[in-house]
């Protein structure tokens, strides 16, 4: 990625990146960030991200109808994301439905929206560990264009808020 921030330049405000997906702990990644928007003046980019399986063209009005459902239940959990973030700080978070492979849907992201300064990430508390997409973005953490914050699972929101 070669795209350089933005964020703090006139005419820019930082966002942070949120993933919503189906783990317990997306919640913890939401109530930080929104904290953190009203905290710091900036905003909250909310991303899910939709894995399709190949589907054999023979099938493929029934691949329709599966994307279909995804987009629906994508916007659902958005929707509910949205609420979240807008009670805990007022806020209306921007919104991004992709499709693919989650890292790379999340580097772009990144690379297409030069006001995110931060990924947040919340890990799962429990022994079967933090969770798949903190697994896989532990990878290539070395090499990721933006801090990535992880907000442990368990923390209440009187926690947070004294965190952020």
């Amino acid at each position: 990625m070669t795209t350089q921030r933005r964020s703090y330049e006139t005419g820019h405000k930082p966002k942070c990146l949120v993933i919503v997906d189906d783990t317990a702990e997306w919640d913890r990644a939401v109530y930080y960030a929104s904290r953190w928007a009203i905290r710091v003046g900036g905003g909250v980019v909310m991303l899910r991200i939709i894995e399709i399986e190949d589907q054999n063209q023979q099938w493929l009005g029934v691949a329709d109808i599966m994307r279909a459902e995804a987009e629906e239940a994508a916007n659902e959990a958005l929707d509910r994301a949205a609420g979240r973030a807008n009670g805990i700080a007022a806020i209306t978070p921007e919104r991004v439905i992709r499709e693919g492979d989650p890292t790379a849907q999340i580097l772009d992201v990144i690379d297409k929206d030069v006001d995110i300064s931060m990924l947040v990430l919340a890990a799962n508390p429990g022994p079967e560990g933090p969770g798949p997409l903190i697994s896989m973005i532990a990878q290539v953490t070395g090499s990721f264009p933006i801090p990535v914050v992880i907000v442990p699972g368990d923390l209440s929101d009187p926690d947070i808020d004294a965190l952020s």
